[in-house]
C-alpha cells in the first residue's frame, strides 16, 4: 500500500516539474526572435510589454497590433552505459504571442499582451528503458498581461504589468519496469502460482500512469525602465516577478498492457485511480538588462544578459487532499540553481522596406544532473537565430525568424524512481538476492529543436 501512493506522489511531482524543466520558451516575437529574442532595450511598441514596459511609452502609434505564432520541433536522444541509443519522437508545441497597445496621451501608453512563457513536447515512447521516469509529456503554460507605460522625459521611461499566469499538464509514465516484473513472473512460475509456459515481458512496460493537471490562475508582476543615454545608445532594465502554479486537484488513471499484467497488478494498483493530491511550483523571477547600439541609422545591435532565478526550485512538495493520507506527502529535491542566459542580435535595413537580422543566444541550464528527469532534458543550449521583416505597405510588417536549439548534452546524468513491487518480492528472496527499493537510470542525454515563427504587425498612426 505504501509503494502504491509513493508511486504516484512520484509520477505526480514529475508531472508539476515538467514546466521547469522543459524548453523555457526562447522565442515569442517572430520580429526579435531573428535577433536572439532581444528586446529589453529597444522600442518596439506593443511587443515591449513582454521584453520591458517602459520600452512601450516610446510608442508613436494611436494603436498597434501585433501577433507571433511559432513551432517547436523538438527532439531528444538517450545514451545509456551499454551503448544502446533511444531517440524521441516528438509533436511540435506552438508559442504564441498577441499584442495591442494604444496612446492615453503622447507620453502615457497602455496596452494588453497574452503569451505562453512555457511549452514543450516529449515522446520517448511507452516501452523504452527510461518509462518508469517518462514515456510522454505535453505542456503549456499561459500569461496575460495588461501593462501601462509613461515617459517621464524624453530620454527616460518606466513601465509596469500585471502578469496572470495558468497551465496545464498532460503526462504518462510508467509504473512498474520490466525487469521487476519478469523477477516477479518468474517467482509465481517457480511457486506454480503461473502456468510455466507464461511469457516473459521482455522489456514492454507492463503499466503505465497518465497523470492530468489545471493550476489556478498566479499573479504577478512585470516592471522595466529604459534610458536613452544618447541618439545611439539606450540602456533598459527588467523584472518579472515569481509567482507560483498551484494544482489543487489532480487526476491519474492507469493503463496496463495485456490482460496478464492487469491481472497480476490490479489489485495493487486500484487506488490510484480514487487518490486526489495539490501540489505547487514556482515561476521563478527573471531579470534582464542590456544595452541597444545603432552605429549608422541602418544598423542597429544589441546585447541582453538575462538572469533566472531558478535557485528557488529546491524541491517539489505533494501534498494529499484526503488527511488520512499526509503520511504518503512527498518531498522531492530539485536542487536547481539560478542560471543565466545571453542574447546577442543584430538588425540590418537593407530597404525602407526590407530588414535582415541575425543573433546567438548562450542559456546556461540551471538543472542538476544528480536529480534529472528525461520529460524534456536540460543542458546548457547554443541557439543560433536568422530572420527578416517586409513591409508592403507602411504600417503592415510581416515578420519571419528560425531559431535552432543545439544541446551541448548531459553526460551520466542520474534519474531515480522507486520501485514498487521490491518490497513484496524481496519478502520471498534470501536477502543476499534482494531489490533495491529505489532504482537508478543514468544516460547521456542530446537534445535538438527548430524553432520557426512568423508574425505579422499593423500600426495605425497618430
Amino acid at each position: 500500500m505504501i509503494k502504491k501512493f509513493l508511486t504516484l506522489a512520484t509520477a505526480t511531482a514529475m508531472a508539476i516539474s515538467a514546466a521547469a524543466e522543459g524548453y523555457q520558451v526562447n522565442t515569442l516575437s517572430a520580429r526579435q526572435g531573428g535577433m536572439a529574442h532581444t528586446g529589453v532595450a529597444q522600442k518596439l511598441g506593443a511587443e515591449s510589454m513582454y521584453f520591458n514596459p517602459a520600452g512601450m511609452a516610446f510608442m508613436g502609434n494611436t494603436l498597434d497590433l501585433q501577433g507571433s505564432f511559432n513551432a517547436v520541433f523538438p527532439s531528444a536522444s538517450a545514451t545509456l552505459p551499454d551503448g544502446k541509443k533511444y531517440d524521441t519522437d516528438c509533436d511540435a508545441s506552438t508559442p504564441l504571442m498577441f499584442n495591442a497597445a494604444f496612446s492615453i496621451y503622447d507620453n502615457l501608453k497602455a496596452g494588453i499582451s497574452f503569451y505562453t512563457p512555457y511549452g514543450s513536447g516529449i515522446n520517448w515512447g511507452t516501452s523504452w528503458p527510461g518509462a518508469a521516469l517518462n514515456q510522454r509529456v505535453k505542456l503549456a503554460a499561459y500569461t496575460v498581461q495588461p501593462t501601462f507605460s509613461w515617459r517621464i522625459t524624453d530620454r527616460l521611461s518606466v513601465g509596469a504589468g500585471l502578469t496572470l499566469s495558468w497551465g496545464n499538464v498532460n503526462l504518462d509514465k510508467g509504473l512498474i519496469s520490466p525487469s521487476t516484473m519478469d523477477v516477479m513472473v518468474g517467482l509465481l512460475k517457480a511457486t506454480g502460482q503461473l502456468d510455466p509456459a507464461t511469457p516473459a515481458f521482455n522489456g514492454t512496460t507492463p503499466a503505465s500512469i497518465n497523470i492530468q493537471g489545471t493550476t489556478d490562475v498566479a499573479f504577478g508582476f512585470n516592471v522595466g525602465a529604459m534610458y536613452d543615454i544618447n541618439d545611439q545608445i539606450t540602456v533598459g532594465a527588467q523584472f518579472r516577478s515569481k509567482s507560483m502554479l498551484k494544482v489543487k486537484k489532480g487526476t491519474a488513471s492507469v493503463d496496463y498492457v495485456n490482460s496478464l499484467a492487469q491481472g497480476l497488478l490490479e489489485s495493487e494498483l486500484a487506488l490510484i485511480d480514487h487518490a486526489d493530491f495539490s501540489s505547487e511550483m514556482p515561476m521563478p523571477w527573471v531579470l534582464t538588462f542590456g544595452a541597444s547600439y545603432r552605429p549608422v541609422d541602418k544598423l542597429l545591435l544589441a546585447f541582453d544578459a538575462q538572469l533566472t532565478g531558478w535557485k528557488a526550485y529546491k524541491k517539489l512538495d505533494i501534498s494529499f487532499l484526503d488527511p488520512n493520507l499526509s503520511r504518503f506527502d512527498q518531498h522531492l529535491e530539485k536542487n536547481y540553481h539560478n542560471s543565466w542566459a545571453f542574447r546577442l542580435g543584430a538588425q540590418y535595413g537593407i530597404t525602407d522596406r526590407f530588414d535582415i537580422r541575425a543573433g546567438l543566444i548562450l542559456d546556461l541550464t540551471p538543472v542538476n544532473k544528480q536529480h534529472y528527469n528525461p520529460e524534456t532534458p536540460g543542458m546548457t543550449k547554443i541557439e543560433p537565430s536568422v530572420g527578416l521583416s517586409f513591409r508592403p505597405i507602411k504600417n503592415l510588417s510581416i515578420d519571419l525568424a528560425m531559431l535552432y536549439v543545439i544541446g551541448l548534452g548531459a553526460d551520466n546524468a542520474v534519474g531515480t524512481y522507486t520501485d514498487m513491487l521490491a518490497p513484496k518480492i524481496n519478502a520471498l528472496l534470501p536477502a543476499e538476492q534482494h531489490l533495491p527499493l529505489t532504482q537508478t537510470f543514468v544516460a547521456d542525454y542530446k537534445t535538438r529543436a527548430l524553432v520557426p515563427s512568423i508574425g505579422i504587425s499593423y500600426a495605425f498612426a497618430l
